[in-house]
């Protein structure tokens, strides 16, 4: 986990932000498995001369996201179903309410081998709640970040269908790749 030393911004110029959702219940075979885009997020990682990490800091504006594919299911999703499925999102996680996602890390655990793990708090639906991010490094550079969120933790209700038979798992699986040569310096 080690950068240039300074301070970083971060943001959809230098990474990817996806979500991946997970159909449950008895009629599991009906839904889909999403793979959801947040394209309006930034940061700020903060490196020490050392070159180890010192700070960082997340945004994620939840509008944004947009549901990009769904595999499994009885028929495809149509431009229309991914519409609807991304009002729900918004709806469930009271992006109303809350329209932004945090996350702050409170300590780093480098591994020796460029990756390492951040732990740090997630302030989503307007709850915090401990999350610890796991990340392996994917070349010079470049990282690829992974943790998962349980939506309940947050005290959000996994959307559930046809009476409770289709549901999507309480686990969200959240993946980044983050190439730290493409940040800007922040000013001081």
């Amino acid at each position: 986990m080690a950068a240039q030393p300074g301070s970083h911004r971060l943001g959809p110029r230098c990474g990817r932000l996806i979500l991946r959702t997970f159909r449950d219940g008895l009629a599991a075979q009906a839904g889909h498995d999403l793979i959801i885009e947040i394209p309006d997020w930034s940061g700020e990682l903060v490196v020490a001369p050392d070159g180890s990490p010192a700070s960082l800091a997340l945004r994620v504006a939840l509008p944004s996201l947009i549901v990009r594919e769904g595999t499994g299911g009885i028929k495809p999703l149509t431009d229309r179903d991914r519409r609807e499925i991304a009002a729900t999102a918004l709806k469930t996680l009271s992006a109303g309410q809350h329209p932004e996602a945090t996350f702050t890390a409170s300590e780093f655990a480098p591994d020796g081998s460029g990756g390492g793990q951040i732990s740090g708090t997630l302030m989503l639906a307007g709850r915090g709640q401990p999350l610890r991010l796991a990340v392996a490094a994917a070349g010079p550079d470049k990282y690829r970040v992974t943790a998962s969120v349980i939506q309940s933790r947050h005290g959000i209700k996994p959307y559930s269908g046809f009476l409770g038979a289709l549901k999507v798992r309480d686990a969200v699986d959240v993946e980044a790749e983050v190439d730290l040569s493409q940040t800007e310096e922040a000013a001081a």
